[in-house]
């Protein structure tokens, strides 16, 4: 049987974006990632997918927890610095503002939104890996919900890795 192409169901989705960064050693890195969903409420358990091409995905597979940052539709030049550079290349951190969680994970000082998950499972998908996630460390509430960054505001980004 031949395999389908998603397109027609994925194109009328407008899905968040994400930046998603994690520490290894000495090493940091960061990407835009647009795959990633809740996947249990009881446990809380998060579901991030890395692309195998991305610097980031390296630097995760040494990690012991990943940060997701959720960004407001009016950050897309800190999405466009995550998403359109390669840490192969670049140091994504350097012009931005950001601390270490209790575990070292990399916190973005300008996101509103995020968690720090401890990766439980990794789990082949095709050309991405799923980092199953538990939550440990989290931003506090946001006052509101924000307009959000989707795929929509980020589809004419170059990306930094491509497929």
């Amino acid at each position: 049987m031949a395999e389908l192409d998603l397109d027609p169901f994925t194109d009328v989705l407008d899905v968040p974006m994400y930046v998603v960064t994690a520490a290894a050693g000495d090493d940091r890195a960061g990407c835009l990632v647009g795959f990633a969903s809740q996947c249990s409420i009881h446990p809380a358990r998060y579901m991030v997918w890395l692309s195998e091409a991305n610097h980031t995905f390296k630097v995760a597979l040494r990690a012991t927890h990943l940060t997701v940052h959720v960004l407001r539709r009016e950050q897309r030049e800190l999405a466009r610095w995550f998403g359109s550079q390669t840490g192969d290349r670049v140091d994504k951190f350097e012009r931005v503002a950001w601390h270490e969680s209790a575990d070292g994970s990399p916190v973005l000082n300008e996101a509103d939104v995020w968690f720090v998950g401890r990766i439980e499972e990794r789990i082949a998908g095709g050309d991405h890996v799923g980092f199953l996630l538990t939550p440990t460390e989290q931003s506090p509430p946001a006052p509101q919900a924000p307009a959000l960054l989707r795929l929509s505001d980020v589809k004419d980004f170059e990306p930094g890795h491509p497929a």
